[in-house]
């Protein structure tokens, strides 16, 4: 399989770690303070418009960075970066979509999604407008104005990511977003999110345990070991199809990822 050289330079990309690493406090179990290192010097980056996944063992941090990518959380040393400036805070530029789609159930699912464009102080027919062509997008026209209990997980998920769409980000960060979901709603999602990047070309970071759903939506797949994570290896993904990742898990290429892939995990497991 075709490897990429990681040492790259972080002002070649559209969104880059550059050195990352990041220590918790704890406490040891005589009560004394410690320090768990939860990332070590982690580097790399996403071209624009590139779907880049990180794959790696529970607990290596491979969530951590996302927080550090979305400004929610800083690093103990090195930096996140959006085209070559510091992220230092939560940007517009960047949405981060976690495993739960966490909508409002006070509110109707059109409501949900403009609600990021009414933070935004965006007036009410132009997030109305916006919200409504996501939702058709997301297959959802016919359930605007039902609430959250009254949809199943996967309509949900699809709210939840045209939500974040809503928000019109240059860099999308998707932590497990179908990972709730069951194996048959989670092929049509990963279809309708393929498509919906192809189209809007957000520069994308995917985390996920799944080896044949970040084949099915990468260009480049990013193998992190065990805690305190490190990058083992980045690899290239030369399949056809990204916007139709069922049709592209059909490629015979797909069972030698996967095994070299887990071939990784098992010795960092």
């Amino acid at each position: 399989m075709q490897k990429e050289p990681m040492a790259a330079a972080a002002g070649t990309y559209h969104f880059a770690f550059e050195g990352v690493s990041k220590r918790f406090a704890t406490r040891g179990r005589d009560g004394a303070r410690e320090e768990l290192a939860a990332v070590e010097n982690v580097s790399f980056g996403i071209h624009r418009g590139e779907v880049v996944s990180l794959i790696g063992p529970s607990g290596c941090g491979k969530s951590t960075l996302l927080g550090i990518g979305s400004g929610l959380n800083p690093p103990s040393s090195g930096r996140a970066c959006l085209a070559g400036e510091t992220i230092s805070r939560p940007r517009r530029e960047i949405a981060l979509m976690l495993q739960k789609d966490l909508l409002l159930p006070w509110r109707s699912v059109l409501h949900n999604v403009e609600l990021g464009l009414e933070v935004q102080r965006r007036n009410p027919a132009e997030r109305r407008e916006q919200a409504l062509a996501l939702l058709a997008q997301c297959k959802l026209e016919k359930f605007v104005h039902f609430y959250p209990h009254e949809i199943s997980g996967g309509m949900r998920q699809r709210a939840a990511l045209a939500r974040t769409l809503a928000l019109n980000p240059d860099v999308l960060l998707l932590d497990e977003p179908f990972s709730a979901l069951d194996a048959q709603t989670r092929v049509l999602l990963r279809g309708d999110l393929a498509r919906m990047l192809q189209q809007h070309g957000r520069t994308t970071l995917l985390i996920t345990h799944d080896i044949v759903e970040a084949l099915a939506l990468s260009d480049r797949i990013v193998v992190m070991s065990h805690r305190p994570g490190t990058i083992l290896r980045e690899i290239l993904v030369d399949l056809p199809h990204r916007d139709d990742p069922f049709q592209r898990t059909l490629d015979p290429k797909v069972s030698e990822y996967v095994a070299e892939i887990w071939d990784m995990l098992k010795i960092v497991e």
